[in-house]
C-alpha cells in the first residue's frame, strides 16, 4: 500500500482531460438530436406571445399588477421549497379566486387583445391602408384647433377612432358627418353652446358627431387630480385603441392620450407630429418611436398638483352614470 502510495506520489496529479473536436461533437450529438424543428418553432411562437402580451400592457396600469402577481408566484414557490404547508395552501386556494379577479381587474387589456387578434385577423390594414394626405390633413386640422382653443381658453375634448369602431360613442351625441377643419371644431367648443360640453368624435376625414358621452376611468393615479374631462380620455383609451386630444379649461395646456397614458404641455406642432405618428398605421416607425419617447418621459415626469381642468364641476351631467 505505502509502495503504490510513493508510486502515485511520484507521478503526481493526473492531466486534466483535453476535449477535441471529435470529444465535443459526441457530447453534443445527443443533444442535437433531441432538439427538432418543431420545438425551435414552439419556443419562438411562445416568445413572440410573451412579447406581444407585455407590449399590449406596457405603460399600463396592468404593468403594476403583473409584478404584484409574479411576486405572489415567487412567494409561493419559495413556500414550496422550504415546506410551509399553511402559506402554500392559503396561496393555492387564493389563486381560485384571483384567476376571476385578474379578469375583471384586466378587462380592458383583454379586451384591446380581442380587438387586434380580430383586426389580424380580418385583414383590414391590408384592404384599406391608411392614406398619408388623409392623416396630414387631419392631424393639421386638429392641432390648429387645439392650438387656437387653448389660445382662447376654451376646453376640448377631441376623440380620433382608428381601428376599433366608436359608432356607440358617437350615437350618444348629435350627429354631424361633416368634414373636419378647425373652424368646425372651434365652433364646436366655443362656450355656452349646445354641443361644447361632450366629446367630438372623427373617424378618418369626417366629424361623426359632437356632445358624445365618454365612459370614466374607473382607477387613476391618485397622485394626479383629473378632471372629467381628461378621466374621459382615459377611459376611452383603456377601452378602445382611440386617440384623444384634451384641452384644459384651466391651465389651457394641450394633452394627448392614448392607451390609458397622457402627455401634458404640447404645442400646436408637437400635437400634430404626434398625430401623424399615431394616426398613420404605415408611417415611418422612427416616427412612432419618437412618439412613444414622448409618453415614457411624461410617464417619468412628477405628477402635477392640482385639478387637471376645471370641468370637474360642469361636466358631470354629461358623463354616463
Amino acid at each position: 500500500m505505502f509502495a503504490s502510495a510513493t508510486s502515485s506520489a511520484r507521478l503526481g496529479p493526473r492531466p486534466a482531460p483535453r476535449y477535441t473536436h471529435h470529444t465535443m461533437s459526441q457530447l453534443l450529438e445527443p443533444i442535437l438530436q433531441q432538439v427538432k424543428l418543431s420545438s425551435l418553432l414552439d419556443i419562438a411562437i411562445v416568445a413572440l406571445l410573451i412579447y406581444w402580451l407585455f407590449s399590449l400592457i406596457r405603460g399600463t396600469r396592468a404593468v403594476s399588477l403583473v409584478i404584484g402577481v409574479s411576486v405572489l408566484f415567487a412567494v409561493y414557490a419559495v413556500a414550496q421549497l422550504l415546506g410551509l404547508g399553511l402559506l402554500s395552501w392559503i396561496l393555492q386556494n387564493g389563486a381560485v379566486v384571483g384567476i376571476f379577479a385578474l379578469v375583471v381587474v384586466f378587462q380592458p387589456e383583454l379586451r384591446r387583445a380581442l380587438e387586434r387578434i380580430g383586426r389580424a385577423g380580418s385583414f383590414g390594414w391590408l384592404l384599406s391602408p391608411a392614406d398619408r394626405r388623409s392623416v396630414e390633413h387631419v392631424a393639421r386640422e386638429v392641432s390648429h384647433a387645439a392650438g387656437s382653443l387653448s389660445a382662447e381658453g376654451h376646453g376640448a375634448l377631441i376623440v380620433l377612432e382608428r381601428e376599433t369602431g366608436l359608432g356607440e360613442i358617437a350615437e350618444t351625441g348629435v350627429t354631424i358627418n361633416g368634414e373636419v377643419s378647425a373652424d368646425l371644431l372651434q365652433t364646436i367648443f366655443m362656450p355656452k353652446t349646445a354641443l361644447h360640453d361632450g366629446a367630438v368624435v372623427i373617424r378618418g376625414e369626417q366629424v361623426l358627431a359632437a356632445g358624445a358621452l365618454l365612459p370614466l376611468a374607473e382607477t387613476v393615479d391618485q397622485s394626479e387630480r383629473f378632471g372629467t374631462r381628461h378621466r374621459a380620455a382615459l377611459g376611452i383609451t383603456e377601452q378602445t385603441d382611440a386617440v384623444v386630444v384634451v384641452v384644459s379649461e384651466e391651465n389651457r395646456q394641450i394633452s394627448l392620450v392614448e392607451r390609458g397614458r397622457i402627455v401634458r404641455a404640447l404645442s400646436e406642432s408637437q400635437l400634430e407630429r404626434a398625430l401623424r405618428s399615431l394616426l398613420d398605421t404605415q408611417g415611418d416607425r422612427r416616427g412612432r418611436l419618437r412618439t412613444n419617447a414622448l409618453f415614457n418621459r411624461a410617464s417619468d415626469r412628477p405628477a402635477p398638483t392640482g385639478v387637471a381642468d376645471d370641468d370637474a364641476a360642469a361636466a358631470p351631467a354629461r358623463a354616463p352614470r
